[in-house]
């Protein structure tokens, strides 16, 4: 079963151990109709935890996990990461993918494997996947039709026409 961190811990919230979330995506309601959350701990560990309520304030979600009781107990999973199953995740529609499906894909120019993509970067005006060419060296290339011909994320590859530094 593949997680996905969908939210990181941002700070408690009062003194009842309610948790502020800072969502990766500010519009998922996918913590709002979840009965259980694995959460990532910074040292790697991880632990399924039912979620007793959450609730919408503003941008972020403000979620109470059963045995956190306090706003010590709070504090100390704040930078840890809240995580569901890939497929608790809302369908997509023709041509959209979760950055979880492309992380770790194989970047390819037709058949020739040309590296690893990392991750995609989000900037105000458009995306970009962060690949790891063969040589080792990354350039980022931005999701455009004029670089990417198509994601096949079930494979798990990532074919572009061209990387930006002209390969």
């Amino acid at each position: 079963m593949k997680l996905v961190a969908i939210a990181e811990v941002a700070r408690p919230h009062g003194v009842r151990g309610e948790l502020r979330l800072k969502l990766f995506n500010e519009e998922s309601e996918v913590l709002l109709h979840r009965g259980e959350v694995v959460v990532r701990l910074k040292d790697g560990k991880e632990h399924e935890v039912s979620i007793a309520a959450a609730r919408r304030a503003d941008k972020t979600i403000l979620i109470k996990l059963h045995s956190v009781d306090d706003r010590n107990r709070a504090d100390e999973l704040r930078g840890a990461m809240l995580c569901v199953p890939r497929d608790a995740l809302p369908p997509l529609d023709d041509g959209e993918f979760y950055a979880c499906d492309v992380e770790g894909a194989e970047a390819r120019i037709g058949e020739e494997r040309v590296g690893v993509v990392e991750k995609l970067e989000e900037y105000p005006t458009a995306f970009a996947l962060v690949v790891k060419k063969n040589d080792g060296t990354r350039v980022e290339v931005p999701v455009t039709e004029a670089y990417v011909e198509r994601i096949d994320a079930e494979a798990g590859v990532v074919f572009f026409l061209a990387l930006e530094d002209g390969t």
